[in-house]
């Protein structure tokens, strides 16, 4: 069935900065340089920001002559070579946003990137490096003495670390709504694409639009999902003065990708961590939510598991399961002036109406539907009571909401004290946990694009009849979502969402029909590659709230972590408690001032003067909230009514609004994601293909010994693996640089310095540098020791490979059924005039079998090669000589081939 719809991909990919004294031109194209836009930004202007967008498509050969005319009239004087009025400032791959201090507007440009996920043949990048340039000439600027502390303090949030952008894929939607969206009934569409076509200000939006009889295919681009977001701020200005393709939405978190090669079939296994933009900050600095239901370190985490060899929404195979993180939804807060190691825990605010949790879960209801299911990991018995304070609120607040909700939507709350359970010896804590998972993907589902298999219907699993979640027709839908927390959200929380990972990644492979039940065992090459992942992901995730990596990993809680994890645990905590305790202040700042919390303005106290940021982060504080919900009846009417769906992927009037639809021909560049995917129109190089860098289970933990079974579900033993299952860890901290540091995180300093916690939790964020590699996990580095091993390990034995010893002598059955074979080949045979006919009305090109044996079953042929013609003769000494240096000369149609190219390509 043909595609109804497709991904609208961004015309604005490359970008050139041109500057004259009085004006920038920012001209963005395409990535085949076949489509232009241009951006005229005023600089006489000292502190507004003018814009100017035509809202044209030039050609190449346009933008060259606009360029030359704006290059001569420019000129100090008319028709001078020598100096030219036009300079080319920068080349950019994106705007991250436009922003102002006290004096005028500054554009931050990605000037580098890195690819670290494919998805459908939609890359997902990372920004490497930023420029951030001042708009206004020097002739009018304005200065201002504290303009240079702002910047510096803008700047302290490094774009380099761990910020992802997309062309043609939304980031800040699941893959589930992406799916969906493109999955719209096509009547919908229609009256969709009217609708924008009426209300659309942009007079070329359908210039060159071909749609003729049914070759037309609508392009979809849907409106980001705000809360994370995190440049949405600085391009609000231009939201509603530019075309849609400027706007580069990125989010902050994680993302990384590794490929799990099953008998040679690629599958890719892709995690993406989203990190809220609402009531960001640091730990100790942003706990519990604010008045608007939004929690500290909110994180939604998806992994995605695609069948990498069928490149296409359509005709693809695609899996998702998503889960969240998030602090306890309360008024809650902890005072680490006292410089004490575990700051005892505050209550605020008194909530008896559960106020802000009913704003929190009403937000979950509708991106994921019900039921909504909550695992609190926090302490339960203490001597001090401490974590216990949350745990008891939080069971009110979930009791006094749940008696309003319909009982089938209900949220459910499962406590399980984790720390308890890991100091008894009786009790394997990873076992519950994979009990608890069970239940929890049960009960909401995963997402898969695919009806279910035959062979699910064949050879029924019960474990599969039991699954929750929507069936459709096309496939199935994940309902309800799984919330996980502890008092930061870091180490146990990590590890708990791993458990569930793991689960729900068992039900992904059988889903696809790659493994024959639903279960996944630990020391497999599959569970070590996903365990890397998110060991990365909870570094990553740690270094840019804590301060610091994971304390304790999955391999803690297995306990078989190595005895020197301990000293590094320690030195993870002080780490932790130094950045607490000396930079999460002005780590704080940073995020303020970056994601508009704050704004600097003329006579009113600085970011730095400010006692607190409590009033920015809870508007209640500063004004009168409009209106003021219902008690009893404390949820959106609207969501309600959809469940267990959830309402942002109900077709319906509100949601339609948020689509751009748009009607391409097929062949449009817009929605070609072929073209976009393999781009055939340059030069490519196998050693910097992004598919052949990223981890592989074959190269990187598949044993390199011979006679094994490659499977990845084969439990192996620690000393077989190709990485090492206890100093994986170590050797890559060793062998390769400390990785960035996360957005707003400082470098751990040298000695790796302090941070308590009061749950052990802590994390790094682990960016490698290099280009080869496609995502936060460095290449393992080896010395000569190290691939003697292996050299000795690649060169087996002749038994072991072949069965037999060839240089031992041959048995004498084993020769005698030789020898019968040979005097069978030898035994010549009179041909039937039939096959002689057959034989000579064959044309010369084909290849003439000749039987020689009387035996049909078993027969013999003689081959005659097919004759060549000069020509092809011609052709293959030709390259045979080219390949020695020996070229041939040019002829009349070649040049006259090339002259045309020539010309179509650059004139």
């Amino acid at each position: 069935m043909p595609a109804a719809a497709a991904p609208i991909i961004s015309s604005v990919q490359k970008l050139v900065l041109y500057e004259t004294r009085a004006r920038y031109f920012l001209v963005g194209s395409n990535h085949a340089e076949t489509k232009y836009r241009v951006l005229k930004i005023d600089r006489t202007e000292p502190k507004d920001l003018v814009i100017i967008d035509d809202r044209h498509v030039y050609t190449q050969q346009e933008v060259r002559e606009l360029l030359g005319r704006l290059d001569l009239g420019n000129r100090t004087k008319m028709g001078q070579k020598g100096s030219s009025g036009l300079f080319r400032a920068v080349s950019a791959f994106g705007v991250v946003g436009f922003v102002r201090f006290l004096e005028g507007y500054y554009i931050v440009l990605i000037t580098k990137r890195r690819k670290m996920a494919d998805i459908g043949g939609h890359a997902i990048y990372k920004i490497e490096d930023t420029n951030m340039i001042y708009i206004p000439n020097d002739s009018v600027r304005i200065t201002h003495p504290d303009e240079a502390r702002y910047l510096r303090v803008f700047q302290n949030v490094d774009l380099s670390s761990n910020f992802y952008f997309s062309y043609s894929y939304d980031l800040s939607h699941s893959l589930q709504y992406n799916l969906t969206v493109l999955r719209m009934p096509l009547e919908m569409l229609k009256s969709e694409t009217t609708q924008t076509r009426q209300e659309s200000f942009d007079i070329f939006e359908d210039e060159g639009l071909i749609t003729q009889g049914g070759s037309g295919v609508f392009g979809i681009c849907s409106e980001p999902y705000m809360k994370y977001v995190w440049n949405g701020e600085l391009l609000d200005i231009i939201k509603n003065t530019v075309h849609r393709d400027w706007l580069l939405y990125i989010i902050h978190g994680f993302c990384g990708q590794s490929k799990l090669l099953i008998y040679g079939r690629p599958v890719y296994v892709t995690l993406i961590a989203r990190r809220s933009s609402k009531f960001a900050g640091t730990r100790f600095l942003k706990r519990g939510a604010n008045c608007e239901g939004d929690v500290a370190n909110e994180v939604e985490t998806e992994q995605i598991l695609c069948d990498a060899s069928v490149m296409s929404f359509t005709a693809g195979s695609y899996s998702s399961y998503v889960q969240v993180r998030g602090s306890v939804p309360l008024y809650w807060s902890q005072d680490i002036s006292t410089m004490m190691p575990k700051p005892p825990i505050t209550l605020d605010q008194a909530d008896p109406f559960a106020h802000v949790a009913a704003l929190h879960f009403d937000q979950m209801l509708q991106r994921f539907g019900s039921p909504i299911i909550i695992l609190n990991l926090v302490k339960e018995r203490e001597k001090r009571k401490h974590e216990r304070i949350l745990s008891e609120e939080l069971v009110a607040a979930v009791t006094y909401l749940n008696q309003f909700l319909p009982p089938e939507h209900r949220i459910i709350y499962i406590p399980w004290d984790m720390a308890k359970y890991t100091k008894s010896k009786l009790c394997n804590v990873l076992d519950r946990l994979n009990v608890i998972a069970e239940s929890v993907v049960k009960k909401t589902g995963f997402f898969v694009n695919r009806p279910d298999s035959y062979c699910s219907i064949l050879r029924p699993d019960e474990k599969w009849n039991e699954l929750g979640g929507c069936v459709i027709s096309t496939g199935r839908l994940q309902t309800g979502v799984l919330r996980t927390n502890c008092v930061d959200c870091l180490d146990r929380t990590n590890t708990a969402q791993f458990m569930v990972g793991k689960c729900a990644l068992a039900y992904q492979l059988y889903s696809l029909g790659l493994i024959d039940k639903p279960n996944l065992q630990f020391d497999t090459d599959a569970v070590r590659l996903f365990e890397e992942l998110y060991e990365d992901h909870g570094d990553t995730l740690s270094l840019q709230y804590g301060g610091s990596q994971l304390v304790h990993r999955v391999k803690t809680y297995r306990k078989i972590a190595p005895w020197t994890q301990h000293s590094k645990d320690i030195m993870q905590t002080l780490s932790r408690y130094y950045s607490n305790a000396f930079s999460d202040a002005d780590r704080q700042d940073s995020i303020n001032l970056f994601l508009g919390v704050f704004h600097p303005t003329e006579g009113k106290p600085h970011l730095w003067e400010l006692p607190t940021d409590f009033y920015l982060h809870h508007k209640n504080t500063m004004r009168l909230l409009p209106t003021r919900r219902s008690y009893t009846y404390w949820w959106t009417p609207e969501v309600i009514k959809h469940l267990p769906l959830p309402y942002d992927e109900v077709i319906c009037a509100a949601n339609l609004k948020k689509l751009i639809v748009k009607k391409f021909h097929k062949y449009e560049e817009e929605i070609d994601i072929h073209n976009e995917f393999f781009r055939p129109y340059e030069l490519s190089s196998f050693d910097d293909t992004f598919c052949l860098a990223m981890t592989s289970s074959a190269r990187d933990f598949m044993p390199k010994t011979f006679g094994i079974d490659p499977s990845p579900f084969t439990v192996r033993k620690p000393d077989e693996t190709g990485k090492s299952v206890l100093g994986n860890k170590s050797n890559r901290e060793e062998a390769v640089l400390q990785r960035k540091t996360a957005a707003s995180a400082p470098p751990p300093p040298s000695e790796e310095a302090v941070s308590s916690s009061s749950e052990d939790d802590s994390g790094t964020d682990r960016e490698e540098e290099g280009s080869v590699s496609q995502r936060s996990t460095p290449v393992k580095m080896t010395d000569t020791g190290d691939s003697a091993k292996v050299t000795e390990n690649v060169v087996q034995p002749m038994k072991e490979v072949y069965g037999i010893n060839l240089s031992d002598g041959l048995s004498e059955e084993d020769l005698s059924i030789y020898l019968r074979f040979v005097q069978l080949g030898q035994s010549q045979h009179n041909q039937d005039k039939s096959s002689q006919q057959f034989c000579s009305r064959c044309p010369d090109g084909v290849i003439k079998l000749t039987p020689i044996s009387a035996f049909s079953q078993d027969n013999i042929y003689e081959v005659q090669p097919p004759q060549v013609d000069r020509k092809s003769t011609e052709i293959f000494q030709a390259h045979i000589q080219a390949s020695q240096g020996i070229m041939q000369p040019l002829g009349k149609e070649d040049t006259s081939m090339y002259r045309e190219y020539i010309r179509n390509r650059y004139l």
